[in-house]
Formats: structure tokens, C-alpha cells, sequence
């Protein structure tokens, strides 16, 4: 089970455009968390949540010397363009992994 926010846009179909939905970095890290992160199973570190565009964006691919503390600043660049294509970012979903709403089971004060 994996959790998602809310506001989350649903996961697009398999070969359709990205949305950001988040499913698939959520259901297990992708080949770059994995060797950077050395995180082999639950949901990626580096996903973050950006409330702005109501969209999930990877860390590793915006921000990755706050998850990678031996990579200096100035290679953030560099690095980001290879993430992006390591990761194919942007392109089309490429996740099998399968999304459903959680239903609540809360009383409402009963």
C-alpha cells in the first residue's frame, strides 16, 4: 500500500504522457535511488510533494545535492541532465504499478 496526497492527479495509463502522480516512486525507488541512495525498497526518498503544481516532482532530479551530501553544488546541473534521462523524466509513464482510493473506515462520531 503506498500513500499519496490527496490532491494527487490520478496515474495516467501506461505509455501516456507523465502527470506526476507520484505512483511510481512511491510504489519502489527507481535504478537512480537505488545507486545514490542506496535505497532498495519502500517509497523514494527524494519524492517530494510540490502543493504549487499539485504534482510529485523527484528530488534527485531538482535538488539532488540535499540527498547526495557528497555532491558538490556546482555539479547540480550536470548531474540533474543525467538523472533525467536515467530516469526518463518527462516522457511517458512507464509504471505497471496500479492506483486505487483508499476508503475510509472512521466512524464520524459514533
Amino acid at each position: 500500500m503506498i500513500w499519496l496526497h490527496a490532491s494527487a492527479p490520478g496515474k495516467p495509463a501506461l505509455g501516456q504522457a507523465c502527470n506526476g502522480c507520484g505512483v511510481c516512486c512511491a510504489a519502489e525507488p527507481c535504478p537512480v535511488a537505488r545507486v545514490f541512495l542506496w535505497q532498495f525498497k519502500g517509497s523514494c526518498r527524494a519524492l517530494e510533494w510540490h502543493a504549487d503544481v499539485q504534482q510529485y516532482r523527484c528530488g534527485m532530479l531538482l535538488q539532488a545535492a540535499s540527498y547526495v551530501r557528497w555532491l558538490p553544488r556546482g555539479w547540480q546541473s550536470w548531474f540533474a541532465k543525467r538523472v533525467r534521462r536515467w530516469i526518463a523524466a518527462g516522457t511517458a509513464c512507464d509504471s505497471d504499478a496500479s492506483a486505487a482510493a483508499a476508503i475510509s473506515t472512521t466512524n464520524s462520531g459514533e
